[in-house]
């Protein structure tokens, strides 16, 4: 999808980067990072409708309680969300398309989320990492029924503080308030 290259604040580019390992201890094998990260100040229509389609592929992928009409439902919501959220921040892939975004706002993650082929390479881990280091992320919330997402918030260190019956909306759809908990390393 052409979205263009927006107005950005800053960009990571992708390099040869150092590994870390499981155990804490660095890796000397080097590892291609094919992602940029792009904090964008203006939102163009074509980018909304780019990011709210990876939404939507994610969604269908990871909230298997929902079910398609809900989802419809919910989607008439993202374009607005991704407009007013105060930092947005896209993975572009080496192809120069977005591969993931993530919006904070304060110290909060208010979404995440990454196009189903390009999950289970570290992206999210590392979207995450950089939004805990330079934007302060401690907090956030998830679908209870998400356990997936649930299990890599808790491998990045967050721990649930607290559980709604319902969420945001008033649906029936249990949240989990968690919290980066006190550690010194973020596994990316």
């Amino acid at each position: 999808m052409k979205w263009g290259k927006p107005n950005m604040i800053e960009e990571r580019t992708g390099k040869k980067r150092e590994m870390q390992g499981k155990n804490g201890k660095k890796n000397s094998q080097k590892r291609d990072d094919p992602y940029n990260f792009v904090i964008l100040e203006k939102r163009s229509s074509e980018l909304i409708a780019c990011l709210t389609g990876i939404w939507r592929r994610s969604v269908k992928e990871t909230h298997l309680f929902l079910n398609d009409q809900e989802i419809r439902k919910i989607e008439a919501y993202v374009p607005e969300a991704l407009l007013k959220v105060p930092v947005l921040i896209i993975a572009v892939n080496a192809e120069n398309e977005p591969a993931a975004f993530m919006g904070a706002d304060g110290g909060r993650l208010e979404m995440l989320f990454i196009e189903p082929e390009e999950r289970g390479k570290g992206l999210g881990g590392r979207l995450l990492a950089y939004g805990i280091e330079k934007l302060g992320i401690r907090e956030l919330c998830v679908n209870e029924q998400n356990p997936r997402a649930k299990g890599f918030y808790e491998h990045m260190g967050f721990t649930c503080y607290k559980r709604t019956d319902t969420d945001e909306q008033g649906n029936p759809y249990p949240l989990l308030y968690m919290r980066l908990s006190e550690r010194k390393d973020v596994p990316v």
